[in-house]
């Protein structure tokens, strides 16, 4: 009978073993997930992607809910809470890491790269990833370069075929200093403004005009912000950073972390190819919805007019003359 009474208080001990173990097995854990655009944009269909497949690749063990529309704040402030420990994750535009890393803003130079493939070369090769570590002193995690795309300017008062057109206008252009310089030597009118006062302010007229690539004219219907011209000038090609607490990181797993860094990697690659295969009808959209689009502008007048600003950012030489010769 004893032999019994301890075979069935074994036997107990193993199934509250097996039990507790199911129970830590099946526990999730929620993370936190912000952007400042919205379900249209190509941000969404990465994070949407990311999340997928953290989830799949650690049995459910890490779920992301995403954030949308800057419900979690301005990019900006996001950064400041990841860096703080407060946000889990976002995926933030090139500009704003300058404030957290000096080096990074020689993503923001203008015309460093003339094509995709040009970007993505230096972005997911030695030197990215060199940037990318530069933010782990601001306590940031930088997992992978996203998309943003290539920057071009639409207004409301003239078409811009050369460097000369768009002396005057007011526009608004990234809270970041490199962007103000660039435009300020163009002759702009440049106000520094978050995304989200943007909107308000071309609606308004309080400036005439912005910046960005073909996907975000698209997603947020720029004809309906008094925008009526367009051109494709790609003065700088603007990369989106997939980042997280780097307290969070440190916090997981090196095998988990690997999940992370590879999910990302792959989510922003399979953004890079959306906005590929969508920027054409993109572009057809915003021409039939009234925005004249000027496709091959003077780039030369541009590149001559900034070029100033190159000689202003003695600090990034070093990896101005890197990246060239990377690309050469």
């Amino acid at each position: 009978m004893k032999k019994l009474t301890k075979l069935f208080a074994m036997m107990l001990a193993v199934m509250m073993v097996c039990s507790i173990a199911a129970v830590s097995a099946s526990a999730e854990t929620t993370l936190q997930f912000g952007t400042t655009v919205n379900e249209q944009d190509s941000f969404q269909v990465a994070a949407e992607k990311f999340a997928e497949l953290v989830k799949e690749r650690t049995n459910g063990e890490y779920v992301i809910e995403i954030y949308p529309n800057g419900t979690l704040g301005g990019e900006a402030d996001m950064l400041e809470q990841m860096s703080m420990g407060m946000l889990d994750m976002g995926i933030i535009t090139a500009g704003p890491f300058v404030n957290y890393s000096a080096m990074m803003g020689v993503l923001d130079m203008p015309f460093l790269f003339a094509s995709n493939e040009e970007a993505y070369k230096i972005l997911d090769g030695d030197i990215g990833k060199e940037l990318l570590d530069t933010l782990e002193d601001a306590n940031l995690k930088g997992l992978a370069y996203a998309e943003r795309g290539f920057r071009n300017i639409t207004n409301s008062v003239k078409p811009v075929a050369n460097a000369a057109d768009v002396a005057g206008l007011k526009l608004r252009v990234m809270e970041n200093e490199i962007y103000t310089a660039t435009f300020k030597a163009l002759g702009v009118n440049a106000v520094p403004m978050n995304w989200q006062d943007t909107l308000t302010a071309l609606q308004q007229g309080t400036v005439e005009g912005q910046e960005n690539p073909i996907n975000v004219i698209w997603s947020y219907k720029m004809w309906e912000y008094n925008q009526k011209y367009c051109v494709l000038d790609r003065h700088s090609y603007s990369t989106a950073i997939i980042t997280m607490s780097l307290d969070l990181f440190n916090s997981l797993d090196e095998a988990t972390q690997e999940i992370f860094v590879n999910a990302a990697q792959e989510a922003a690659e399979y953004e890079r190819a959306w906005v590929a295969e969508k920027e054409a009808g993109q572009l057809q959209e915003i021409k039939d919805n009234g925005i004249e689009v000027i496709e091959n502008p003077d780039v030369n007048s541009f590149r001559e007019a900034v070029q100033v600003v190159y000689d202003a950012y003695p600090q990034y030489a070093d990896y101005i003359a890197r990246i060239q010769a990377e690309l050469a």
